[in-house]
C-alpha cells in the first residue's frame, strides 16, 4: 500500500521534467516529508484548460487533495480510505474504473514510507498475545535519485451545497495505484534488514518509468486492454530502502530530516 510518502521537488523542476505545459503559481505547495492522506499534491496530468479556445489536451501540474472522492458519492468523508487502487482490480471497481479510462495521472515523489512491526511484538502475535506493536520505518526511493513517479488517478466532485462561483463547489481528488511488491533483491539494501520490498510489505506504488508516461498520460488511449498492460511493474532492482526515525510516524512531524538513514534500525524487526 502507500499510506504515507515525502514530496519536495519544486514545481519548476517537475514542469521541466515532466514537460509542463501550465501550471499555476497559486498553486504551489511547500516541499512536505511527510505527505498524510487528505493533503493537497502535486499531480502531472493532461486534460482540456477551462474556457480555453483550443480544446486539446494540455499537460498540467495541478495541486490535488490525496483521497479519492467518487463524481457519485454523496459526500466526499470517504476519501481518506481512497488513497490507494489495486492495479489488479482498478479497471473493475466502480469507484476507479471511469477515472481509470480517462482521468489518468502522474503523482511525483522522492519515495515512500513503509513500516516494518517489531520483532518483540510480532513473537508476541505469534503466541496468541496482543500488545500494541512497535513498528520500524523504512524509506523507500529510486536507488539512482530519480523521481518516483506514482501512478494515479483523479476525479472531480461537485459538492451541490454550495454555489457554482464558490471557490470550493469543486473537489479534485487522486488516488494512488498499487501493486505487488518486488521480490527481487533491492539495489541498495540496509547492512541488517529487508533484502526486498517484499520483506518489508506486500504491496507498493505502481512505479512509472519514463518511456510509459507520454501513454499513462495521454487521455485519447481508452482501450482498457492496453491500458491495464500499463500497469506492469517496473524492471526489478530499481530501488533502494533503509531505515529512518520513527518520528515520521507522527504526521506532524515534517522536514528533510525525516529522510535521514539510520546507521540502525531504532525498532529491532525479524528478516
Amino acid at each position: 500500500m502507500c499510506g504515507r510518502y515525502a514530496a519536495s521537488r519544486r514545481p519548476e523542476d517537475l514542469t521541466g521534467l515532466f514537460q509542463v505545459e501550465k501550471w499555476e503559481p497559486a498553486e504551489t505547495l511547500e516541499p512536505d516529508y511527510n505527505v498524510a492522506p487528505t493533503k493537497e499534491v502535486y499531480a502531472v496530468l493532461e486534460r482540456p484548460v477551462k474556457d480555453a479556445d483550443d480544446q486539446r489536451p494540455v499537460r498540467q501540474l495541478r495541486a490535488l487533495r490525496w483521497g479519492l472522492v467518487p463524481s457519485w458519492a454523496k459526500s466526499p468523508e470517504g476519501g481518506a480510505r481512497m488513497i490507494n487502487a489495486r492495479a489488479e482490480t482498478v479497471h473493475e471497481k466502480p469507484s476507479f474504473r471511469r477515472p481509470f479510462v480517462s482521468r489518468r495521472c502522474i503523482l511525483p515523489a522522492d519515495g515512500y514510507y513503509e513500516w516494518v512491526t517489531g520483532s518483540e511484538e510480532r513473537q508476541l502475535e505469534e503466541k496468541g498475545r496482543k500488545k500494541r506493536p512497535r513498528k520500524q520505518p523504512y524509506f523507500v526511493t529510486p536507488a539512482d535519485g530519480s523521481v518516483f513517479a506514482m501512478a494515479g488517478l483523479y476525479e472531480f466532485w461537485r459538492d451541490r451545497t454550495l454555489p457554482d462561483d464558490h471557490p470550493q463547489a469543486w473537489w479534485v481528488t487522486c488516488s494512488v495505484i498499487t501493486t505487488e511488491a518486488e521480490t527481487s533483491p533491492l539495489a541498495v539494501a540496509p547492512a541488517e534488514g529487508p533484502a526486498a520490498l517484499a520483506d518489508i510489505h506486500p504491496r507498493m506504488p505502481l512505479m512509472l518509468t519514463p518511456d510509459r508516461w507520454d501513454d499513462w498520460l495521454d487521455p485519447s488511449h481508452t482501450d482498457i486492454e492496453e491500458l491495464r498492460g500499463l500497469l506492469a511493474p517496473p524492471p526489478g532492482g530499481l530501488m533502494r530502502a533503509y531505515p529512518v526515525a520513527t518520528a515520521v510516524s507522527n504526521v506532524r512531524n515534517n522536514g528533510p530530516e525525516l529522510l535521514d538513514e539510520l546507521a540502525a534500525p531504532e525498532v529491532s524487526t525479524l528478516f
